[in-house]
């Protein structure tokens, strides 16, 4: 009889009770109900992408019109409303371009800057970087302050005497002139020296102890593990200096010397634009720097994003 009532006992007592009528639903970390606070993060993270494919088509609605102008004929690219769809596709204007102008010429010139440049920005802003990171000398912040405030100061402020430096040293009208000026670049010592923070101590002093010269330290450790935020760099410094527009025009006078950006002024009269052909050699001078950056994306996102975190 009692063996009978314990087990009884014991099966209502693991019998879980039906919660009251006026219990409140489980609440997550923040108080808020739990239903109610997913359905909030699920709409949030709808509105987000939608605003991201908003912008995304707003930006890219300029390259759309520039690669749709690009076959169009010159009286049908400034339409009014724009023509999305040509009555007629002048694929000709890819083939004609390279016999109008000597691109090809141009686009060397583009590419022998951008890369030239790219690795001495490279070269140069990773190693100083590494002195305002990790070598210990008086006056290294304050001077490292210093330099990184002449971003803040506009170019066309010493526009003017780089010039005349340039002229007195018979630099004018060469490439080297483009070269000397922006081999250096406060913005990358500033990238990679972020970086550079964020790699530990112990390793430079262990290098140190092993005997390791800084020059050392700086070759076998440093570089090989801001392999990120050199793509990032490079990056940056190739797209800035293929873009650029007034170096050139400023330095290069000899049509020989001139970048692609310089050579589409070709297409440019006194009284009359091919407009056609401009948006034409538009399109072939940005598919260098698509292809960069696709071989280089995922590097430089990711130094980007870890530059500055300790």
């Amino acid at each position: 009889m009692s063996t009978t009532v314990l087990r009884k006992d014991s099966a209502s007592a693991t019998t879980a009770a039906p919660p009251p009528s006026g219990a409140t639903p489980p609440r997550d970390r923040t108080g808020h109900p739990w239903a109610r606070s997913r359905a909030g993060r699920v709409a949030g993270q709808a509105l987000l992408y939608a605003v991201l494919a908003v912008l995304s088509a707003a930006i890219l609605v300029p390259f759309a019109w520039m690669l749709v102008s690009s076959v169009k004929q010159d009286s049908e690219v400034f339409t009014v409303p724009i023509q999305w769809i040509p009555r007629s596709f002048h694929w000709q204007n890819f083939a004609d371009i390279w016999t109008e102008i000597p691109l090809l010429t141009y686009l060397g010139n583009s590419l022998f800057l951008s890369v030239t440049i790219t690795l001495l920005q490279v070269l140069t802003g990773s190693f100083a970087a590494y002195g305002f990171a990790k070598v210990r000398f008086p006056g290294r912040d304050a001077l490292f302050l210093a330099y990184i405030a002449t971003i803040a100061v506009p170019w066309q402020a010493y526009m003017v005497p780089q010039y005349i430096i340039m002229q007195r040293l018979g630099l004018v009208n060469t490439h080297l002139s483009l070269i000397l000026l922006q081999a250096f670049g406060a913005f990358g010592v500033f990238l990679m020296r972020q970086y550079y923070q964020s790699i530990p101590e112990e390793l430079s002093e262990a290098a140190r102890l092993d005997g390791l010269s800084e020059y050392g330290i700086w070759a076998r450790i440093m570089l090989p593990l801001s392999k990120p935020a050199l793509a990032g760099l490079a990056l940056l410094t190739f797209v800035l200096t293929w873009n650029d527009y007034m170096g050139p025009f400023i330095y290069l006078t000899d049509n020989d010397l001139w970048t692609v950006q310089l050579g589409l002024r070709s297409f440019v009269g006194v009284y009359d634009a091919r407009y056609a052909m401009i948006m034409t050699g538009s399109v072939l001078s940005v598919l260098p720097i698509v292809v960069v950056f696709l071989l280089g994306q995922r590097h430089f996102v990711r130094g980007i994003a870890t530059s500055g975190m300790k």
